[in-house]
């Protein structure tokens, strides 16, 4: 595109949860949108209702598309798809109308972005049961984004504060998870994340494979995956030409990572990755769907709707969201 600024898109996501409010927040941000030129994908009733709740200085300029936005300081450009009833909707409660919007805003966002009228998308909350109750045949926004972008397999990946951290396995128990330590597994997925990377524009560096152990197994003591499996897919990819070490003891392989030695973490399992992120900076650990033709970042909390409406939620996730899209935006295009 030829903006001088990354045109990112933003669904609001339901609009009984919390995300209305922290996109009106964000926009009312210097930052943001000195960093980028932000389309918002929502309802102008449910927009309207979370800038009074929030107190925001915004004024909505409703837009067909992107480029006919206006984008100085103070205004929310919006595409309204009129979509809320306003006389049965509430805030914090799961309802079928609401999944069904939230959903039509994801796919709004997809298009504009395929269609390059959009550089990138930020992501705000949706819910699981709203999206049931709609009948929406996806349980999140990574199948969402799968399916309507034709990505068979979405590659997630953290980044906070500059730790990036990928995922081998995600949401699976414990004992399914081991089942999926192998050394193919650790090799596809090593390959996968370092073109991740490349689109992203981190070239540079060095990637380290987390162990899965205490003290990764000490040679076998406490376990057998790091000597059959994950210590012989990171010499295979080393013999490949992948700049790769590992593995690592978790307890201190993301610290190091944080400091600047490697360039991402390949976590084992879903917790092992969030909990290092999470405890890092919570409200600055955003997710990144690599692997796709377009880009996507997100907010990595939920709906909060024990807190909707109320207009206390924190905005420090989805502006690092959007400044996150800004950022990878250009390489991404690239």
């Amino acid at each position: 595109m030829t903006n001088t600024k990354p045109v990112i898109a933003v669904p609001i996501g339901d609009p009984a949860g919390v995300g209305p409010e922290i996109v009106a927040k964000a926009l009312a941000l210097p930052k943001v949108n000195d960093a980028a030129n932000v389309i918002v994908i929502g309802d102008k009733k449910v927009m309207e209702r979370a800038i009074g709740i929030v107190g925001a200085d915004l004024t909505i300029n409703v837009v067909e598309k992107a480029a006919d936005g206006d984008y100085r300081p103070g205004i929310m450009n919006l595409i309204d798809l009129d979509n809320i009833d306003q006389s049965v909707f509430k805030y914090g409660v799961v309802q079928a109308m609401c999944g069904k919007a939230a959903f039509e805003y994801i796919k709004k966002s997809i298009e504009i972005a395929m269609d390059h009228e959009a550089d990138a998308v930020a992501t705000t909350p949706i819910n699981k049961e709203a999206l049931h109750a709609a009948e929406v045949p996806f349980i999140g926004h990574t199948e969402i984004f799968g399916e309507l972008t034709g990505t068979p397999d979405p590659l997630t990946m953290f980044e906070t504060n500059g730790l990036r951290v990928f995922f081998l396995t995600r949401h699976k128990s414990l004992r399914d998870m081991l089942d999926d330590i192998t050394k193919d597994n650790i090799k596809r997925c090593v390959k996968e994340c370092t073109e991740a990377l490349r689109r992203l524009g981190v070239t540079e560096g060095t990637m380290a494979v987390a162990g899965l152990n205490p003290h990764c197994g000490e040679h076998g003591l406490f376990g057998w995956e790091e000597v059959n499996e994950i210590t012989p897919a990171v010499e295979e990819l080393k013999a490949e030409g992948y700049n790769i070490a590992g593995p690592i003891g978790a307890d201190s392989v993301f610290h190091q990572a944080a400091l600047g030695r490697y360039n991402s973490v390949l976590s084992l399992y879903h917790d092992q990755g969030h909990i290092a992120t999470k405890t890092l900076d919570f409200d600055r650990t955003i997710s990144i769907t690599n692997g796709m033709p377009i880009l996507r970042t997100s907010v990595d909390h939920g709906t909060a709707f024990d807190i909707a409406g109320k207009g206390i939620v924190s905005e420090i996730s989805m502006a690092e969201a959007i400044l996150l899209a800004a950022k990878y935006a250009p390489y991404f295009q690239g």
